[in-house]
């Protein structure tokens, strides 16, 4: 169609369709609000020229299954996208110290994802003993983020003062808040039963102790009953059929309970979870790619910038396809960050930015339907 029609050729145009006009009208049909606006922006110029409508008017438009339009660079069924960056246990010692630089080296992976995310997950275990300067540390290279964070605490962070300076700098441990129809939950899945008032220890040894692997001295990690009420009365507000995401530090269910690889009230979440239709669980600790569903709940793991985690002895969830151990002269292997692209139908895609590997992706479709090639199953991939 000719923008440099005359008055008389634009009012002939509009009273009698050719075929073009015909196919840009029947395009309408099952559009999205991107194509509508284009189409019906064009008629209407040239509407306005000819002088059949005056051009301050408008006119209501019945569209018919008009669908959100997608989102540029992503897939036509996501959503939106949001990063993660996890479990980086940076000591004081500046920039120039390898976790730092790893850290560096996340911040400017995500930096450069495009599209950006509509936001960032930090999982937790910023600092490696929860000192102020190590956490300081962490805010400033956070800083440098294109994309607003959304800050979750882990261990590491919590025991030198049991959350002070953490709470401080970063607000609340435990918060909800709702993105493009889905609803988020943000939990401290890393509370212990008081192990150290009893045997006298100080802060520093209580920090200590919990870092430990395998301190036996420590508690079990759990959510906790005044969190559970809190979740049950957030979720009371949520329609069961809203989608809902929780991120929590540990994983939400046992996985191998003599490294805390676990969440001792686990079930006691997982019920309150239950009668949603659709619901994720991120977790950052275990450092590792981890994946499990149980009943309407999919899980996945954070990968770490620090260091990767063998996997446990026993516990691993039959979903999981791992990777192969990382190999130690190599400060970068098993370790990366990632994204979850949220799908329009709910589910999570959720995929592990490995950098000295092949990137992995668990689609939320291949979870669902009881696909994935985990170590019990036949001869899955290895990452």
């Amino acid at each position: 169609m000719s923008d440099y029609l005359t008055p008389k050729e634009r009012e002939r145009y509009l009273r009698e369709r050719s075929p073009q006009a015909e196919s840009l009208i029947k395009s309408l049909q099952n559009c999205d609000r991107r194509h509508f606006l284009k189409i019906t922006g064009k008629f209407a110029a040239l509407a306005a020229a000819a002088s059949v409508i005056q051009p301050h008017t408008f006119q209501l438009v019945n569209v018919a299954n008009a669908q959100p339009a997608p989102v540029p660079g992503l897939a036509p069924d996501v959503n939106f996208r949001f990063a993660y960056i996890s479990d980086s246990h940076l000591f004081a010692r500046g920039m120039t110290h390898r976790f730092a630089k790893a850290l560096l080296k996340a911040v400017d992976d995500v930096n450069a994802l495009d599209p950006q995310p509509d936001f960032i997950l930090y999982g937790g275990d910023l600092a490696q003993l929860g000192r102020a300067d190590e956490l300081a540390l962490g805010q400033q290279i956070l800083k440098g983020l294109r994309a607003p964070v959304k800050m979750m605490v882990g261990e590491h962070d919590w025991y030198l003062d049991m959350g002070a300076k953490w709470r401080e700098m970063f607000g609340q441990d435990v918060y909800a808040f709702d993105h493009k129809g889905v609803h988020f939950v943000v939990l401290n899945s890393v509370v212990e039963k008081d192990f150290w008032t009893a045997k006298g220890y100080t802060p520093e040894q209580r920090m200590n102790i919990v870092a430990g692997l395998d301190d036996g001295r420590q508690s079990r990690f759990e959510v906790g009953e005044e969190q559970r009420d809190w979740l049950a009365k957030d979720l009371a507000k949520v329609d069961k059929k809203t989608p809902v995401i929780v991120f929590s530090h540990s994983p939400l269910y046992k996985y191998y309970e003599n490294w805390n690889f676990w969440t001792a009230d686990a079930d006691e979440v997982q019920a309150l979870l239950f009668p949603f239709e659709t619901v994720t669980v991120l977790h950052g600790h275990t450092h590792q790619l981890l994946t499990n569903r149980i009943k309407n709940i999919s899980f996945h793991g954070m990968l770490s910038t620090a260091w990767p985690w063998p996997y446990a002895p026993t516990g691993l969830p039959e979903y999981t396809v791992q990777m192969f151990r990382a190999d130690p002269f190599n400060q970068f292997d098993g370790l990366g960050n990632g994204t979850a692209d949220v799908l329009k139908a709910g589910g999570v895609d959720k995929s592990y930015r490995l950098w000295d590997r092949n990137p992995r992706t668990v689609k939320y479709a291949d979870l669902a339907a009881d696909k994935l090639t985990g170590p019990r199953g036949k001869a899955g991939p290895s990452y």
